[in-house]
């Protein structure tokens, strides 16, 4: 049994739906593979003249981070890790000394078949470079746990702080930010002549 009228009333509405649905699920063409982010994880301290942040920041190189102020009383702390593999790890047995490749050589000889007179020079592998960037990038990664991509913490302390004397180092992966307090105000009173 089919109802023609009430089918034809709720047309627009179903061809709504389709159409969002259709919306909903179009994925592009391009691949636009999207920014990885991370936040790092800080211990703050508070001590009576300053504050301490303690953050974990493996494989992060100095250059890469960037410590700044947004405003008076606000730190932002942002950077960037990347995922570098060395393809020496996969080489076992060989030791430091034999990592030298050695270049192959063509000897030719003379026609007298003279062999004090052969020349030897070296051949140029055209591939060679080809070959190792291939196998540079011909991995399988199993398991991906490390935190990369970029990062950006931002800490809004209660008092003002002394922008000028803040101090950062980097050891060990733990990224130390001393930022001290800024002294208060001192009530200055003024009198009236």
């Amino acid at each position: 049994m089919a109802f023609p009228r009430f089918s034809t009333d709720l047309a627009p509405l179903f061809q709504l739906l389709d159409d969002y649905d259709t919306h909903r699920t179009y994925r592009p063409k391009s691949k636009v593979t999207p920014v990885r982010t991370f936040a790092p994880k800080f211990d703050v301290c508070e001590f009576p003249d300053g504050y301490r942040l303690d953050g974990e920041l493996p494989g992060v190189n100095q250059s890469d981070i960037e410590i700044e102020f947004s405003d008076p009383q606000t730190l932002v702390i942002k950077g960037q890790v990347e995922r570098n593999y060395d393809n020496t790890a996969t080489e076992t047995g060989d030791d430091s000394s034999s990592t030298k490749s050695r270049q192959p050589t063509v000897e030719e000889e003379t026609e007298e078949g003279n062999a004090s007179s052969a020349v030897t020079s070296p051949v140029k592998p055209a591939e060679q470079a080809v070959t190792n960037s291939q196998t540079q990038a011909n991995y399988k990664l199993w398991v991906s746990e490390r935190s990369i991509g970029e990062f950006q913490r931002t800490f809004a302390f209660p008092t003002r702080v002394d922008q000028d004397a803040v101090k950062a180092s980097l050891r060990n992966g733990i990224l130390s930010i001393l930022v001290p307090k800024e002294a208060a105000p001192k009530l200055k009173k003024i009198r009236v002549e």
